[in-house]
């Protein structure tokens, strides 16, 4: 599939064009502000190829992993931007704080590259001045230093750019009032008591600040709302820029500019507690949850205080450490994955997922592997909270606000301590030796006990089927199986299952369904139909055993959700009705509700899949041609 067809899927997975308010990429996420978010197919968006995730909510997000880049250039080839409007929901408290977190990570994402890219820069700068290739006075240094410094500088700068897009606030009007904070002959007003209408300014360093500038922005959207509604049309172009200034300038400089500056150093100084207080405790406590903070997107909330915190100390040894143990351990449990597994198509994502983690980039590692299949998940969390505990009790500190991994390890040279680049490096190799070990132990190919009995009672009736079928039977060389779901077709090969993506069980076809019917995809007899009814094992009458499995893993709801209609033994036609399944309530319990259609006997039918997207339950899913029969030909 290429970007532009994957592009024109996801932008009919989330509703369509018309659905689409505002759309925003991080390292590996489409970030989606949907009108409706009601609208999104989410087992359609999971089903096509190259889509490592979803996250539904007030940001919508579509994991793709490390061709994010291409793919949101593909979708906005792709789409016709329109003015829509998100539909306006109650304002609940975690509504609201959901609401703060899209904020959060709307404004501080797009300046990810530009703090990444700088930060990087200066640690190289750093580690050149420890190995003595340069010294700290040297006009070179000097010069090359101002470089990334000016980026951290100016961040105010960046954010209200960021923040005043978000809104939708006049861009050039917000730099322009928070251009204030940084003017340096502002700053050295200030700096020397400067006072209006005999009302001292208060003194700030705003420079690396992010909050005085968001606050403002804030401010700045409200008044210009407010101020455009009650203004004639003619004299807007000035008058509302005029208002804006003379109501926000001030305030900003007063009070919101000392007050972002609080909220920055509560932010920070709460960091320091924590650490200081827990100590190693916090680094491994924070390296273990991350898998479950990153899936859906909290992460980005630790930059603002990562950055203040760095900009206040010049050091940060909290959140940027526990990531590093984190994003190594993803790495190494996924490449214990690629060596284990048995599926081709799990071990080429492992690999991949494995390289990513390893610089820094987690999300392919998390929504391919690790957060599907729980044995990688404990070991990801083991050697997580093990290299956690290592680098929490050696002290380790970074320097530059960047994701850890082995591009930007540099973030850990310091100058007056070169054992703190040790100890960033040896608490990298025990994440990923132990993630890797305690993985490869683990690990185990999925395969449920239901699926076992089902394959074995299918072998048990199917033993004589093929040496015994008559000649009447063994001349019927093509037989058609029908859709027993209405969803989506999907290759066997995409199922989040090893055993069925490997073909282990046998060849056949998987299906997202949109109805919760199921119905026999050809005449025969019920040969199986555990008490869970999510699996059932039919017997055609030309000897076929076809497996339909609904969901996966769903033998664990021990029947719930689930309401069969016939009993082992029974004899159904071509679309009789099976079971019926609430495919919400299951989706809401947390289970893919992916149906796998597997011809168990496969060995002695060869199987073509004869659709391949949306399909009705009943229309043809699979031609099965008797392998016996196309040698008996050939020969």
């Amino acid at each position: 599939m290429t970007n532009e067809d994957l592009a024109r899927e996801i932008i009919a997975g989330v509703g369509g064009d018309e659905n689409i308010a505002t759309l925003q990429h991080c390292s590996t996420r489409l970030r989606f502000t949907l009108a409706d978010n009601a609208r999104v197919d989410r087992a359609r968006l999971e089903a096509l190829p190259g889509v490592l995730g979803v996250v539904v909510g007030p940001q919508t997000q579509v994991v793709v992993g490390a061709k994010v880049a291409d793919v949101y250039r593909a979708v906005e080839r792709e789409r016709s931007p329109k003015d829509v409007v998100a539909k306006r929901q109650p304002l609940t408290v975690k509504r609201a704080g959901s609401v703060f977190m899209e904020f959060v990570v709307g404004v501080f994402t797009p300046i990810i590259p530009a703090i990444a890219g700088a930060g990087i820069f200066k640690s190289l700068l750093i580690a050149a001045v420890a190995l003595g290739w340069v010294a700290k006075d040297n006009p070179t240094y000097l010069t090359l230093a101002t470089i990334p410094d000016a980026v951290f500088y100016f961040l105010p700068l960046l954010v209200t750019f960021t923040a005043a897009r978000r809104l939708g606030v006049n861009i050039p009007l917000a730099l322009g009032i928070v251009g204030l904070l940084v003017f340096p002959n502002f700053t050295t007003l200030i700096a020397s008591g400067a006072s209006v209408f005999g009302v001292t300014v208060p003194v700030v360093s705003y420079g690396t600040q992010v909050f005085p500038a968001i606050l403002t922005v804030l401010l700045l959207w409200a008044v210009e709302h407010w101020v455009t509604k009650i203004t004639p049309a003619p004299i807007r172009v000035f008058f509302v820029p005029l208002v804006c200034i003379i109501v926000v300038a001030p305030a900003m400089i007063f009070l919101l500019g000392p007050l972002g500056f609080w909220l920055g150093s509560l932010l920070t100084g709460a960091m320091l507690w924590l650490h200081a207080t827990l100590g190693w405790v916090a680094v491994a406590l924070l390296a273990g949850v991350l898998p479950f903070i990153i899936s859906v997107g909290m992460h980005k909330a630790f930059i603002p205080p990562t950055v203040a915190t760095i900009a206040a100390t010049g050091r940060e040894s909290f959140y940027n450490v526990s990531s590093l143990a984190h994003n190594i351990s993803e790495s190494g449990s996924s490449f214990a994955v690629a060596f284990r597994t048995k599926n081709p198509t799990l071990r080429a994502t492992a690999i991949s997922a494995g390289v990513s983690a390893l610089f820094g980039i987690t999300e392919p590692a998390l929504y391919g592997v690790t957060l599907q299949n729980r044995r990688a998940l404990i070991a990801v969390i083991t050697g997580a909270v093990t290299a956690g505990a290592y680098l929490g009790l050696t002290n380790v500190a970074s320097f530059v606000a960047v994701g850890p991994g082995l591009a930007s390890i540099s973030m850990f040279v310091d100058a007056d301590n070169p054992w703190n680049l040790v100890n960033a490096l040896v608490g990298a190799a025990i994440a990923w030796v132990v993630a890797f070990v305690v993985s490869l132990v683990l690990w185990r190919d999925s395969a449920s006990t239901t699926l076992r009995v089902l394959a074995e009672n299918a072998a048990v009736a199917s033993d004589a089927s093929v040496d015994t079928l008559t000649p009447d039977i063994a001349a019927e060389a093509r037989v058609e199986l029908r859709s027993p779901l209405t969803g989506r077709v999907i290759p066997l090969s995409h199922v989040d299952d090893a055993v069925f993506a490997s073909a282990s069980l046998g060849e056949g076809v998987a299906i997202v369904p949109s109805d919760g019917r199921v119905l026999a995809p050809a005449a025969g007899e019920i040969v199986s139909l555990l008490p869970s009814g999510h699996a059932i094992g039919l017997r055609t009458d030309e000897g076929i055993e076809v497996l339909v499995h609904v969901g996966i893993d769903t033998v664990k709801l021990a029947g719930e959700h689930f309401d069969a209609h016939v009993t082992q033994g029974d004899r159904v036609a071509a679309g009789d009705l099976l079971v019926t399944v609430d495919l919400d309530a299951v989706r809401a319990a947390g289970y893919d509700v992916t149906t796998p259609v597997v011809v168990l006997n496969s060995e002695a039918w060869e199987v073509t899949p004869l659709s391949d997207g949306p399909i009705d339950a009943g229309e043809r899913i699979a031609a099965l041609t008797s392998i016996k029969e196309t040698s008996n030909a050939a020969s």
